[in-house]
């Protein structure tokens, strides 16, 4: 075996090994949203999804994709601002879309952050827990 294949090698299994144990910590950071709540009391019916699982899904849908519109944004932006030429015109239009980007996944953070604060709160006190 030769030593570029052996040190490549080498080089996957580490990064493979330092990986991996983030999976395994995303996997059981979901919080309990209390949707095994009915199957408790006898009353869930497989048929009917849960209103709060689709309403958490949506949410998550809807921040991930505008989340993702204001990151083409600023890529846009900051490709009109490398094609323009020196036009000043050009660069200062690419830097308030730049800018108006950055604004908007600002405000879609800060919406996540409010929208996982609601659902953790409301989460506890389906559980019994205090505020």
């Amino acid at each position: 075996m030769s030593t570029k294949l052996f040190k490549n090698l080498v080089v996957m299994a580490s990064l493979l090994l330092i990986i991996a144990p983030v999976f395994v910590f995303v996997a059981q950071a979901q919080p309990d949203l209390g949707l095994n709540y009915a199957n408790d009391l006898g009353l869930a019916n497989p048929a009917d999804p849960d209103p709060r699982a689709m309403a958490v899904n949506i949410v998550k849908y809807l921040m991930t994709f505008l989340g993702i519109i204001a990151v083409v944004v600023i890529l846009i932006g900051g490709f009109r601002w490398m094609t323009a030429g020196g036009n000043e015109d050009k660069v200062a239009s690419a830097k308030k879309m730049i800018i108006a980007g950055a604004i908007g996944l600002i405000i879609i953070l800060a919406a996540y952050a409010i929208v996982q604060f609601v659902v953790n709160t409301s989460t506890g006190l389906i559980n019994g827990d205090t505020i």
